[in-house]
């Protein structure tokens, strides 16, 4: 059975990556950013979902803040909290956010589905001609992660969608690095797309949270819940507009949350889900991936043998166009 008809060859992808993989150091001026965005009659809306991340988020906001002191990129920023306990959204609300709960957006819909539902709900409020999300668990933001997304579509008017690139580097106690911690990056997206997709093998992080595209364009593809959506995305906009109109941006190292080992597999499950989805109805696996709600497997740990099975709904959300419609 042939399982993908795309003639892509790694040179090709070697080739787009030579074109289209710029440096934040590139987009550096803050100031002739926003002297091109204002040229080109342009607003931003910046969206950080937002769970358990009260240590995290206020300095986020702050940093847009100051960045916008120096030079107005961003019109809006806008925190879609997930109903987090720790007080995340008070904290974005006292640093000068605009503040969403996630369920309260769209609620026709009903509750919200993870991160990927938080992102697709934000267009609701998004009034930004281009939206950038960003994840709101950085321990070192700073403006190159504005500035360096912003970038190369103000550069050049053929971008139209912008990834961030980063290492995440798995620090020991010590501060030793043992590893990089993109580990279902690494193990499932990537070699999901160099089989089905080769025409993204170029991207260093496709599942990273760091994103910027002009608000219509995102209105125009559906979004999937939790954490199938950045691997369904990237298949999506390639299909819209074409592997040269997307680009990524090198952000230099990015810390956040370590997940542990454990807790992977469901995260794996779903990003396996959202492209297989993307195969045809049954993801070339004869089977209907929407009654696929449970992952099921044994884990094997220092307490024993266990057998758990965990619950990882994706919904796939229409376009949104279809609702401003």
């Amino acid at each position: 059975m042939t399982i993908s008809q795309h003639t892509t060859q790694p040179s090709e992808a070697s080739e787009w990556f030579a074109r289209r993989t710029y440096r934040r150091e590139q987009f550096a001026d803050a100031g002739a950013l926003a002297a091109r965005k204002a040229q080109l009659g342009l607003s931003l809306t910046v969206v950080l979902p937002a769970r358990e991340v009260a240590s995290t988020v206020g300095e986020i906001v702050d940093g847009i803040r100051d960045l916008n002191e120096r030079a107005p990129l961003v019109d809006q920023v806008a925190v879609v909290d997930a109903g987090s306990a720790d007080g995340s959204a008070d904290v974005a609300r006292e640093h000068g956010a605009e503040v969403y709960q996630q369920d309260e957006l769209l609620p026709d819909f009903g509750p919200a589905i993870g991160k990927g539902d938080a992102m697709w709900r934000a267009l609701s409020i998004a009034r930004g001609d281009l939206v950038a999300y960003l994840d709101s668990d950085t321990t070192d933001f700073d403006a190159r992660f504005v500035c360096g997304l912003l970038g190369p579509m103000l550069d050049d008017p053929e971008v139209r969608f912008v990834k961030g690139a980063y290492s995440r580097p798995f620090r020991s106690p010590d501060g030793e690095v043992l590893d990089d911690a993109g580990r279902v990056t690494e193990l499932t997206a990537k070699p999901l797309f160099s089989l089905f997709f080769p025409e993204l093998c170029g991207f260093g992080q496709p599942l990273s949270g760091e994103i910027a595209a002009p608000r219509s364009l995102l209105a125009s593809i559906p979004f999937c819940t939790g954490y199938a959506v950045e691997a369904a995305m990237m298949i999506d906009v390639l299909r819209a507009v074409g592997l040269d109109a997307m680009a990524q941006v090198e952000l230099g190292t990015r810390h956040n949350r370590y997940q542990p080992l454990f807790a992977l597999g469901a995260m794996a499950y779903a990003v396996l889900r959202g492209v297989l989805a993307r195969l045809g109805p049954e993801g070339a696996i004869g089977r209907d991936l929407d009654e696929l709600h449970s992952y099921a497997h044994a884990i094997c740990s220092v307490e024993g043998t266990q057998f758990v099975s965990d619950d990882v709904e994706v919904v796939e959300r229409p376009p949104f166009a279809e609702l401003d419609a």
